[in-house]
């Protein structure tokens, strides 16, 4: 890889303890030298109104501008109700209007869902992989990523302490790398 490549990453839990922020930092400590990793909060964002588009509030337009200058996008998320968490959709469709003006067209994309059950938050992943679809972002096929048992992958600072996890997560990021490399848009 040529250069450093700016990786906006997306984490859908708001909590400040939240497992998923543990995970989100975890990776922006372990990513390749390739990579500079990056949390942009979603928090703060208004829910999406249409009436906005003309005239965003400025929150939206700092979000949106964000996403823009990001090379590409990492999404960390657990999964609610079989879905993606309300405010990480909330942030994917700010930053996607007004139509034809999407912030994520053709940045290369990936997710990793964690969750405290067994089965990864995979309904999350997979519903979150198909909005990115339609938004035209080419997200990483392989290594799939549904991490589960979450709670039990951190010690009690919060720290990344299973070794086969970190193994498998830094094996993700080098195949994220090498999707980014291989589907940037040229400029």
């Amino acid at each position: 890889m040529n250069a450093n490549k700016n990786v906006a990453v997306f984490v859908g839990s708001l909590r400040k303890e939240s497992l998923n922020r543990k995970l989100a930092n975890a990776l922006i400590a372990m990513a390749p030298d390739a990579l500079k990793l990056h949390i942009v909060e979603i928090g703060n964002l208004p829910l999406f109104n249409q009436e906005f588009e003309a005239n965003p509030p400025q929150s939206v337009t700092d979000f949106k501008k964000q996403v823009q200058d990001a090379d590409a996008v990492l999404f960390v998320t657990p999964e609610y109700n079989r879905s993606v968490p309300g405010v990480l959709k909330n942030a994917i469709d700010v930053a996607s209007r007004p139509y034809g003006q999407s912030a994520w067209n053709g940045k290369p994309g990936a997710v990793i869902s964690l969750s405290p059950g067994a089965i990864g938050g995979f309904g999350a992943n997979q519903h979150l992989r198909q909005s990115m679809v339609f938004l035209n972002v080419p997200m990483l096929q392989q290594p799939e990523a549904y991490i589960g048992n979450g709670a039990s992958l951190f010690d009690d600072k919060g720290n990344l302490a299973n070794d086969s996890t970190r193994d498998f997560l830094q094996k993700f990021l080098q195949a994220f790398a090498q999707w980014i490399q291989n589907n940037s848009p040229q400029k």
